[in-house]
């Protein structure tokens, strides 16, 4: 299980490292993709593989289906960590999710997000606003 947050920072090459904890999860290689949200995010060749296969039995004829589909496989690109731990961030997902020189990487269960550390500040000073709210919505679905 992925979880926890760490900054880390994206160097002029647009690298970034991997949080040594994950490393292992991503040993094999990862897929880095548009997230929801403004973020990044990274799968284990497993997890992307699950994920794919179930983004592929949606219907084709559904709107949001193809546009769900296109978000997440037209910017996907498969990476390997080098010899130091970090991932190259290709310029059009550094682009897309704001990310600038301070980025937050955060684990979420089975993936990783990548955010623009200001970007994430907003976001969890929200969420935690409206932390009541989402807590009583998701009771309704038994959570």
């Amino acid at each position: 299980m992925l979880i926890g947050e760490y900054n880390h920072s994206v160097d002029q090459k647009g690298r970034m490292a991997i949080p040594v904890r994950f490393r292992a999860t991503f040993s094999s290689g990862a897929v880095i993709t548009r997230g929801i949200d403004k973020c990044l995010f990274i799968f284990s060749k497993q997890e992307w593989d699950e994920l794919a296969e179930k983004i592929a039995k949606l219907p084709l004829v559904q709107a949001n289906s193809r546009a769900f589909a296109r978000l997440m496989f037209a910017g996907a690109v498969n990476v390997e960590l080098d010899s130091q731990g970090r991932v190259l961030v290709p310029d059009y997902l550094r682009h897309y999710a704001d990310l600038a020189k301070q980025v937050v990487v955060a684990g979420v269960f089975n993936r990783l997000e990548v955010w623009d550390k200001s970007n994430w500040s907003t976001y969890k000073q929200k969420t935690e606003k409206e932390s009541e709210d989402i807590a009583e919505r998701l009771s309704e679905l038994g959570i």
